[in-house]
């Protein structure tokens, strides 16, 4: 009788596995709904949205208990965060496939103001053949670098603070997008606005670089400055006046934080392709992003790394 009960102990079993089914639950809520997770202390929500996809991984490391303990109903559970997770990231996936010819393509790349090499980031950059190319960081000195390389085939560019535009197409009405948060100084410039006279028609382009978050254990995401920067932008893009915008930035943050939803609510969804953009040696988020207004991002991508700590992200729009 003993030999028994040990035997039916050691099967599989509805019974046990309770604890890591609920964490499986938790998991699949999470990923429909990070909006759960509340903003303080320490804006976890922000920080959740961040990093969401890989909220993914969880789903191996509860395979693990639920075979240990031969848990039938932890096996099923792990269907709930599987499904979560394609259900929110599985369009994603593609690649959205080769751009047709004649597509519109932009670049967004914030190139670092500690860029050893300026020049061949440019020559880079250049080599896209992109119809637009936005970049933030851009220093004084590595400003005629940028000129240079830029100049045959991207013959109208603008710059204001340290965001610049180059374009193949003529840009007009050009000016800055005050983004500054509280307590930035008069040269802190980041935003620009103009319009590319494009075959396709005029589009505004907003180039943009929010203030820089910070993550630390005892604080959690320092976002205040940059989400206070995104309402700007926001306030500026719902106030634009022409129909298409294309919004080129180093946003600090991914699509899915809600501190970017002042911009992003304005916004069309994201293209297919998650294009983790920093850092650059080991891409875990994408906060380079590439956004539109009556506009359709089809593909996004990230490009071979430069000398900066962000990989450039180009995208084909279809206008």
């Amino acid at each position: 009788m003993a030999e028994k009960r040990a035997g039916q102990a050691r099967g599989w079993s509805w019974k046990r596995g309770r604890a890591a089914a609920l964490l499986c639950l938790l998991v699949a809520a999470l990923l429909v709904r990070p909006g759960l997770v509340p903003n303080t202390p320490g804006r976890m929500g922000s920080l959740l949205e961040t990093f969401l996809p890989w909220l993914g991984l969880a789903v191996p490391v509860l395979l693990l208990p639920a075979l240990l303990r031969r848990s039938f109903l932890a096996s099923a559970a792990l269907l709930l965060p599987v499904a979560a997770w394609f259900t929110s990231f599985g369009g994603l996936l593609s690649t959205g496939g080769q751009a047709p010819d004649g597509a519109f393509t932009v670049v967004q790349h914030n190139v670092s103001d500690v860029n050893p090499d300026p020049a061949a980031t440019a020559r880079a950059l250049a080599a896209t053949d992109a119809d637009l190319i936005a970049l933030e960081e851009l220093t004084a000195p590595a400003l005629p670098a940028f000129e240079a390389a830029m100049a045959a085939d991207h013959p109208y560019h603008a710059t204001r603070g340290t965001v610049g535009l180059w374009s193949k197409h003529p840009l007009t009405g050009i000016r800055l997008v005050d983004i500054r948060p509280e307590g930035a100084g008069e040269g802190w410039n980041r935003g620009l606005r103009a319009t590319a006279r494009t075959p396709q028609g005029e589009i505004a382009v907003y180039v943009a670089h929010l203030p820089s978050v910070r993550i630390a254990p005892a604080t959690g995401l320092a976002s205040g400055r940059r989400d206070e920067s995104a309402a700007l932008l926001g306030e500026a893009i719902a106030a634009e006046p022409l129909d298409r915008v294309i919004l080129l930035g180093d946003l600090n943050g991914t699509v899915d934080d809600r501190g970017l939803e002042p911009v992003s609510s304005l916004m069309d969804p994201p293209g297919p392709g998650f294009a983790f953009s920093w850092p650059a040696k080991l891409p875990v988020a994408r906060i380079d992003q590439v956004l539109t207004r009556s506009a359709t991002v089809t593909r996004v991508r990230a490009l071979p790394a430069t000398g900066s700590d962000h990989l450039p992200v180009a995208a084909d729009l279809s206008l």
